[in-house]
């Protein structure tokens, strides 16, 4: 293999642990690969890499809940089929996050392309860095006390949009969940769940609008080892790095990523106007 084959390896792997470990944490994943492919000189085209380095954190974020995904799917089906009123909690749980994936799943059909093609300047991202920053700064000392029997519809609503505006590059969307789901005063460990559970339907989501796109793509042959190594960089990532933060939230430490999300917002616009 030659030194440039290498250096393509390398610098798509990079990637694919950029995207895995930033992609659980609120620092905003698409707004460090436009930074990363800007450093790298990088443009990669369609969105064939984005899908399957999101795919992969799809399956980290389902082997870490699968025990809460097959809980909420036996209890749905038990009251749907069966009727057991004790399986309405999960029932109602289901319902909350297919209310809340509706803003950013019409959103995203609507003015997902357009939103990354105009907001996906350095200066842009390193603004919606520092508004990440911001809002994990305002709820930083908040101790929720709602649980998931006190979720409300109006919460699953304002969760709802938040992720909706994690479309634009640089927000990010277990922060923007996060923020809201503790802004409305739930528990850490509610918040943290309610938000990667809800990360499920739009990736799934993502997914099968993108599969046509994924099967025509003329790039995903040609660089089907560097995707590869990519998903793998990525799912391996993505799995730490949940269980990292999961620990974080329990501790209450969001104040740390509120301290990056300025430094890096600020640093990325410095880089851009010199």
């Amino acid at each position: 293999m030659v030194m440039t084959d290498l250096w393509t390896l390398f610098k798509y792997a990079v990637l694919g642990l950029l995207q895995g470990f930033t992609e659980p944490i609120p620092v905003s994943s698409s707004g460090h690969l436009v930074i990363v492919q800007r450093l790298f000189g990088l443009e990669i085209e369609g969105f064939s890499f984005e899908v399957l380095v999101n795919f992969a954190s799809l399956l980290a974020v389902l082997l870490i809940y699968r025990a809460d995904i097959w809980k909420l799917c036996v209890g749905g089906w038990n009251y749907v089929v069966h009727r057991d009123p004790s399986a309405k909690a999960e029932f109602r749980f289901i319902v909350l996050l297919v209310v809340a994936t509706i803003p950013a799943g019409v959103l995203g059909v609507l003015l997902d392309d357009w939103l990354s093609e105009v907001f996906k300047g350095l200066i842009t991202v390193g603004a919606t860095l520092l508004v990440t920053g911001t809002a994990l700064w305002l709820i930083r000392n908040l101790r929720g006390r709602k649980n998931d029997a006190e979720l409300k519809l109006k919460d699953a609503i304002v969760i709802g949009f938040a992720q909706a505006l994690a479309l634009m590059p640089g927000l990010s969307r277990s922060g923007m969940t996060i923020v809201a789901a503790m802004g409305l005063g739930l528990k850490q460990e509610t918040a943290l769940r309610f938000s990667f559970l809800l990360f499920i339907p739009i990736s799934l989501g993502g997914m099968v609008l993108s599969g046509m796109d994924l099967v025509r793509d003329p790039l995903l042959s040609t660089y089907a080892l560097p995707y590869a190594l990519a998903f793998l960089c990525s799912l391996v990532a993505s799995y730490y790095s949940l269980r990292w933060f999961m620990g974080i939230m329990a501790r209450g430490n969001l104040k740390y990523f509120s301290w990056y999300c300025f430094v890096a917002g600020a640093l990325v616009i410095l880089y851009a106007l010199i």
